[in-house]
């Protein structure tokens, strides 16, 4: 593959703001772009977003705006905006262009592929804690990375070489990880207890470094992954969950996950793409998921509550 030179991303969101300044810098900002439409067009091309104390005004396209095509996509939205989102690329994908998804979960790249095809498909997931609040976005620039490559990568292929150099160009930690499948169940274990169990119990990332208690719920969520992906081949085990313990304790106390964020602003959350598909999985293969059909089952009151639907007063 060729220097990737024009890049378009699509979900400015908290780790879409991680990204963005990174990527323009990489390739200049008449070649970056953002896909948006309606009113957060306007509002982006009027007040831009403040990433780490500093403004930036980026390259807004209309989804239904007809451009050259990008070297590459990148995907950064919610679960439930993905089939929307889908649609909403179309301009911005050519014959030779590449497509990487950093969200949660296991199956958007799945979801895109039966759209744009395999052939076009990059595995990516983030490493990172972001916080995204009253439009300001702020995360430690020297903590995290980006993860990505091709299902195996015990050979570097022309593309994902071509996008370790824009990370590099770019100044983004990232990681090519030679079993990306493996890679990515790691990180949907992670989402799954984290991510669900701080957004029901309202508590911040240091509440994994204190509370025995908040740990069981945590790691209980998780075996329930393991669970599954063993079922299906997928080598996940306690190492990976001691590793993971020791992980948290390097994370920003006061941090929370995006999951928290969500449920704290008023917003859907991506149960169904974390909990919803570990129940599912756990049915399928006769595993039972008790602590995440619970979490499932709370986050939706949650949401609820956050809808007016439940009233509380």
């Amino acid at each position: 593959m060729k220097q990737i030179n024009t890049i378009a991303l699509i979900g400015l969101g908290a780790i879409g703001c991680s990204l963005a300044p990174g990527l323009q810098k990489a390739v200049g900002a008449k070649n970056f772009r953002v896909i948006a439409g309606g009113a957060r067009k306007a509002r982006l091309e009027t007040s831009g977003v403040t990433i780490n104390g500093e403004n930036y005004q980026f390259s807004i396209v209309d989804p239904d705006e007809k451009t050259e095509p990008a070297d590459l996509v990148v995907i950064i939205v919610k679960y439930g905006a993905l089939p929307s989102v889908i649609k909403d690329i179309a301009h911005q994908v050519g014959k030779d262009t590449v497509i990487v998804s950093f969200m949660n979960g296991i199956d958007s790249e799945e979801i895109i592929a039966a759209e744009y095809d395999w052939t076009r498909i990059i595995y990516g997931f983030a490493r990172k804690s972001v916080v995204m609040k009253d439009g300001s976005c702020n995360y430690d620039p020297k903590s995290g990375w980006f993860v990505f490559g091709e299902a195996n990568n015990e050979t570097i292929t022309p593309r994902i070489q071509a996008l370790s150099d824009l990370f590099n160009r770019a100044g983004i930690p990232y990681k090519v990880e030679p079993d990306m499948i493996r890679a990515m169940w790691l990180k949907f274990a992670c989402n799954v207890s984290e991510n669900q169990s701080s957004a029901i119990l309202g508590i911040p990332f240091g509440a994994w470094q204190v509370s025995d208690h908040a740990n069981w719920i945590r790691e209980t969520a998780f075996g329930e992954v393991i669970q599954i992906a063993n079922k299906k081949g997928i080598v996940l085990s306690e190492e990976d969950l001691s590793h993971q313990r020791k992980a948290l304790d390097g994370i920003p106390y006061a941090n929370k996950t995006s999951m928290l964020q969500d449920i704290e602003n008023g917003r859907a959350t991506e149960v169904e793409m974390l909990a919803g598909i570990v129940c599912r999985m756990g049915r399928e293969l006769g595993i039972p998921t008790p602590v995440n059909d619970l979490f499932y089952h709370s986050l939706k009151v949650l949401e609820e509550k956050n809808t007016g639907f439940i009233k509380t007063n």
